[in-house]
C-alpha cells in the first residue's frame, strides 16, 4: 500500500479499530441499562435490548472496529494486532468515567499507561508475517494436529462453560459468559484471517471462491461471532463494563495469540531476543489492565425486586426498631415506629 509496509498498515487499522471499539463498549453498556429499565434484562436471557436504538448504535460501531480489525489481520500477524485492543480498554474506560458515572482512579491512569508502553514494545519486536498463497495452504495449517488439539479442547471447554457453569454461576462469575467468548473468539480470529487472506488473493486475480475451506471458514467464523456477541451481551449487563473490558481483553489476547502461534507459527525464524521482548510487552499489558481493573468500582447488584426485612432485637427491651430494606435502582431503608 504506496510504500507502507504490512505491519504498518495493520497497525494503523488496529489502532483504529480500538478506538471504535472502545466507544461500542460504552453505547452497548447504556442501551442495555435503558432497554432493562423496560424490560426483561439481558442477564436473565431477556432481548428488549434488540429495540433499543443505543445499543444497535453500539452494534455499528462496533461492526466498523471489528472490519478494521479484520483487515488489520490480513496485513499483520495476530501477535501484533490483538494485543493493540489494549487500547480499546483505555478508550472505554475514559468514557465510561464521563458517560457511565464509573469512576476510573489515579492509579488506572498507570494501568493505562502500562498498557500503552506495553503495546510499543510488542509493535517495535513484532514479527513480519509470511501470507499463505491460497486457502488450501490456510487449511493445512488448520489440519495440523497441534491445532486440532488446540481447537477440540477449546470446544471442550467452552461446551462445559456453556452447559453446566452457565446455569449455576453465569450471573455471579464474570469468567464463566467472558470465558465462552475468550474461547470462540480464538477460533474466530484465524478463520477470520483466513477469510481475510482469502478476500485479498481473490481481488489479486486468484480467486478462492470455489474452494470448499473458503466456505468453511466463513462458517465457523459466523458460528463463532454470533457465540462472542450473544455471551458478551449477558456479560455487559450483569457486569460492569470496566470490568467486563479488561477481562475479556486478557483471556480473549492471550487465547488467541497461542492459536495463532500454534497455526501460523509467528514466532518462526524471530531470535529468542525478539521473542523474549514481546512476551515482555505482553505482560507489560496485561499488568495494566489488572491495575485498570483493580481500581475500578464494582457495579452494584441489579434489582431483584425482593423485600428483605431486618429487625434488631436489643437483650433488655423488646422490639426497638424494625428496618425495612427495599431493594431497587437505589437502596432507600425506612425506620417503623
Amino acid at each position: 500500500m504506496g510504500g507502507v509496509s504490512d505491519n504498518s498498515t495493520g497497525l494503523i487499522l488496529a489502532v483504529v479499530s480500538s478506538a471504535f471499539i472502545g466507544c461500542s463498549f460504552i453505547l452497548k453498556k447504556k442501551g442495555l441499562k435503558r432497554a432493562g429499565a423496560t424490560g426483561t434484562r439481558a442477564g436473565v436471557g431477556g432481548y428488549t435490548y434488540l429495540l433499543e436504538p443505543l445499543w444497535w448504535a453500539g452494534m455499528v460501531t462496533m461492526f466498523v472496529g471489528e472490519v478494521a480489525n479484520f483487515v488489520a489481520y490480513v496485513y499483520a500477524p495476530a501477535v501484533l494486532v490483538t494485543p493493540l485492543g489494549a487500547l480499546s480498554i483505555i478508550v472505554s474506560a475514559i468514557l465510561a468515567h464521563f458517560m457511565l458515572k464509573e469512576r476510573i482512579q489515579k492509579m488506572g491512569v498507570i494501568g493505562c499507561l502500562s498498557c500503552i508502553v506495553g503495546s510499543v514494545v510488542i509493535v517495535i519486536h513484532a514479527p513480519q508475517e509470511h501470507t499463505p498463497n491460497s486457502v488450501e495452504e490456510i487449511w493445512i495449517l488448520a489440519t495440523q494436529p497441534a491445532f486440532l488439539i488446540y481447537a477440540v479442547a477449546s470446544l471442550s471447554m467452552a461446551l462445559a462453560l456453556i452447559l453446566h457453569f452457565e446455569p449455576r454461576c453465569g450471573q455471579t462469575n464474570i469468567l464463566v459468559y467472558l470465558g465462552i467468548c475468550s474461547l470462540a473468539g480464538s477460533i474466530t480470529v484465524v478463520s477470520i484471517k483466513a477469510i481475510g487472506i482469502a478476500i485479498k488473493l481473490t481481488l489479486e486475480g486468484t480467486s478462492q471462491i470455489a474452494y470448499p475451506q473458503t466456505w468453511y471458514f466463513l462458517t465457523v467464523a459466523v458460528v463463532c461471532v454470533i457465540t462472542q456477541l450473544n455471551y458478551l451481551n449477558k456479560a455487559l449487563d450483569s457486569f460492569n463494563a470496566a470490568l467486563v473490558s479488561p477481562v475479556y481483553y486478557v483471556m480473549f489476547t492471550t487465547l488467541t495469540i497461542i492459536a495463532s502461534i500454534i497455526m501460523f507459527k509467528d514466532w518462526s525464524g524471530q531470535n529468542a531476543s525478539s521473542i523474549t521482548s514481546e512476551i515482555c510487552g505482553f505482560i507489560t499489558v496485561l499488568s495494566g489492565t489488572i491495575i485498570l481493573h483493580a481500581t475500578r468500582e464494582k457495579e452494584p447488584p441489579p434489582p431483584l425486586g425482593t423485600v428483605t426485612w431486618y429487625i434488631n432485637d436489643d437483650s433488655v427491651k423488646s422490639v426497638e426498631e424494625h428496618l425495612i430494606n427495599i431493594q431497587g435502582s437505589d437502596e432507600h431503608r425506612i425506620p417503623l415506629l
